[in-house]
């Protein structure tokens, strides 16, 4: 299961810069997971500091 970004996300792209596996990508007004690439680690999701990333 992966990690999905709701539209609460603010683009700050913490999230990206902390990804193990480079799934998170800038979609323009907000960041995207690659649901393939996701490896549920959960990394994202803490440092998210607008908790706009929960497990799909």
């Amino acid at each position: 299961m992966a990690y999905k970004i709701s539209d609460e996300c603010i683009a700050c792209g913490t999230c990206a810069g902390e990804c193990p596996v480079s799934a998170i990508s800038d979609a323009g007004s907000k960041y995207e997971i690659d649901a393939a690439t996701c490896i549920d680690c959960g990394t994202c999701a803490g440092v998210c500091p607008v908790s706009a990333i929960s497990a799909e």
